[in-house]
C-alpha cells in the first residue's frame, strides 16, 4: 500500500493538487519566484562592454525583444530579463525601449503556435483574425514608436 507521501508525490508530479484554483496558485508563486530569481541573475551580470555594439542600438535591441520572446515563449520573462539589464546600468533606457516594443510582437508567436496546434496547421476562423489583429496591433505599436524612443527615453529620465 503506497504511503500518503507517495500518494501526494504523484499527484504533484502530474500538477494535481486536486483543486484548480490551488493548482493555479502554486503555479504563480513559482513563476514568480522564478522571475525574480532570473531577475537577481540579470542585475549581477554588471558591465557587458563586449555587447556594446549590440546592446547601444535600439534597432538590433528591438530585433533581439521578438527572438528572445519567441525562443522563451513568455514576455514576462523578457521584460523581466530587460529590465534587469537596465538596473546593472548594462542597458540602455532606448535600447530597453526599444527591446520591450520587440517582446511585444514576440509574444504574439504563442498565439500563432497556438493557432498552428488547434487549427491542425495554418489557424483558421476566428482564431485566424484573433491572431492577425494581436500582431497587427503589436507590430502597428512597435512602428509608430520605434523612431522615438530615443525621445520617450529622454522624457522618462526627466519625468522619473
Amino acid at each position: 500500500m503506497k504511503t500518503e507521501a507517495q500518494k501526494l508525490w504523484k499527484r504533484v508530479k502530474k500538477m494535481d493538487l486536486g483543486n484548480p484554483v490551488i493548482t493555479t496558485l502554486v503555479g504563480l508563486v513559482i513563476f514568480y519566484i522564478g522571475l525574480k530569481t532570473f531577475s537577481g541573475g540579470m542585475k549581477s551580470m554588471g558591465n557587458m562592454e563586449h555587447l556594446n555594439w549590440f546592446l547601444g542600438n535600439p534597432i538590433y535591441m528591438f530585433f533581439g525583444g521578438i527572438v528572445m520572446t519567441l525562443l522563451w515563449q513568455s514576455s514576462s520573462l523578457s521584460t523581466t530579463a530587460i529590465i534587469g539589464l537596465v538596473a546593472a546600468g548594462a542597458l540602455p533606457l532606448p535600447a530597453a525601449i526599444a527591446c520591450v516594443l520587440g517582446a511585444n510582437i514576440g509574444t504574439t508567436g504563442t498565439i500563432w503556435l497556438a493557432g498552428l496546434l488547434v487549427s491542425d496547421g495554418m489557424p483558421k476562423g476566428d482564431t485566424l483574425r484573433i491572431a492577425i489583429a494581436h500582431t497587427g496591433m503589436n507590430l502597428l505599436m512597435a512602428l509608430a514608436l520605434l523612431p522615438w524612443v530615443g525621445r520617450i527615453g529622454q522624457i522618462l529620465l526627466k519625468i522619473t
